[in-house]
């Protein structure tokens, strides 16, 4: 097993009598449910249904003095809570920046907790592994109890580029896309039965349509990495951006459609003026290019 402190995560809390109703009428997870110690993926949508802040929301034991945790960018932790105390009125609700404090630990892979934090399975894939929060000066001594390698955050990077997991503010944009392009729908982040949030009726709308036509995606490449928000294009023509890449993987941002006419041409892809291959990853439940429908 491996792990890295994500210097790059955040962590928020939100706590009160109401904030499991609170939090269930905004994001796009069902929170009703969520269970202490159980992870779950969701997201802060603009009234047009696009992402503000993604994360991962964890309840913290009652032992522990319970709280919502939400596991995100770091850079948004404060724009997320003056987004959320917008919506608060008068809910008994406090949510508290707790990012100079806790940070995360990623170690895959594998499962596995620690007594040093609060400890939760990445519910995105299993292959991204476990998460802890956790005061930054005991990231050793959890490691050491998960008996993990500990290893550079770009390690963890690389593994996740692997996979073909897209990150917000590498692979795609804040307040631009919608869940369904940065496949939200794929990893669980996204409730389609659980009622009204913020951006509801836009994102159910792409859903039941079946109108995403730009998704972010994995593909290879060989010698150097692309450069990050490079234009993709095939036959001179545009057909998205390139995001973050390492070791011969990446994730672009792509209109899937246009690919598709590229494909019928004859046109390679080109990130910048490097090749890349589109690379159908395990998990994805949409058409590719050259399938005449979704897989099953």
């Amino acid at each position: 097993m491996k792990a890295a402190l994500l210097l790059d995560r955040g962590v928020v809390k939100v706590a009160g009598e109401g904030a499991r109703n609170f939090l269930h009428g905004l994001v796009t997870a069902d929170m009703l449910d969520l269970k202490p110690g159980v992870a779950r993926f969701c997201a802060l949508l603009t009234p047009q249904g696009k992402i503000i802040a993604d994360f991962l929301a964890v309840e913290a034991p009652a032992a522990d003095g319970g709280g919502f945790f939400l596991d995100l960018s770091r850079d948004l932790a404060v724009p997320l809570i003056n987004k959320l105390n917008l919506y608060k009125l008068r809910a008994k609700v406090v949510a508290e920046n707790l990012s100079d404090t806790l940070g995360v630990l990623a170690a895959w892979p594998g499962a596995g907790s620690t007594g040093y934090g609060l400890s939760y399975a990445d519910p995105r894939l299993p292959a991204l592994g476990l998460r802890t929060m956790l005061p930054p000066h005991l990231a050793a001594a959890a490691m050491a109890e998960l008996g993990a390698e500990r290893v550079e955050p770009s390690a963890y990077e690389a593994h996740r580029i692997a996979l073909g997991v897209p990150q917000g503010g590498a692979d795609y944009a804040y307040g631009v896309a919608f869940p369904h392009e940065a496949d939200m729908d794929q990893f669980g982040g996204v409730d389609f039965t659980k009622g009204c949030y913020v951006g509801q009726e836009v994102v159910s709308r792409i859903e039941h349509r079946g109108i995403a036509r730009s998704r972010a995606v994995p593909v290879t490449y060989e010698g150097d990495a692309p450069e990050s928000g490079v234009a993709v294009t095939a036959g001179g023509h545009t057909l998205g951006t390139m995001g973050s890449a390492a070791g011969g993987r990446g994730i672009a941002l792509l209109r899937l459609d246009r690919v598709a006419e590229a494909f019928a041409r004859g046109e390679p892809l080109l990130a910048g003026e490097r090749p890349i291959r589109l690379v159908k990853p395990d998990w994805a439940r949409f058409a590719f290019p050259g399938e005449n429908k979704a897989a099953e």
